[in-house]
């Protein structure tokens, strides 16, 4: 069975899914937008404030497992507008070093919550 991860330090999730599952060996995190951990409410801010925050509880989550950004291998980005593309990947270069992760990052039409980025990750 795999092992199911929560955490109270992100928004409770808004549907039927855990925060992360770890399987094989493998943490896979599921998409994080910019909510207020304290709120559960998007942020209303630009693409670059949003991915700060998609990016602050994709690592809450990981240190409920133990884990850091530095064991992540893929990242997923959604976008709404891929012309954001420039200020997420500004946001993402503040947290992320070398050796990066692998990553995708796709237009997509819309995101839950009315997000402008969502962010998902796979770490070991």
């Amino acid at each position: 069975m795999p092992d199911v991860i929560t955490t109270e330090a992100i928004a409770r999730p808004a549907g039927p899914f855990s925060a992360a599952v770890r399987s094989a060996g493998l943490i896979f995190i599921s998409g994080q937008v910019a909510q207020d951990p304290a709120t559960g409410k998007l942020l209303d801010a630009d693409v670059g404030v949003q991915t700060e925050q998609a990016l602050a509880n994709l690592a809450a989550v990981l240190a409920a497992a133990g884990k850091s950004l530095a064991d992540v291998v893929r990242v997923g980005v959604y976008l709404t507008d891929m012309n954001d593309f420039a200020a997420m990947n500004a946001a993402y270069d503040q947290v992320f070093t070398h050796p990066y992760p692998a990553r995708t990052a796709i237009g997509v039409a819309a995101l839950p919550l009315g997000a402008r980025v969502e962010i998902d990750a796979i770490a070991i």
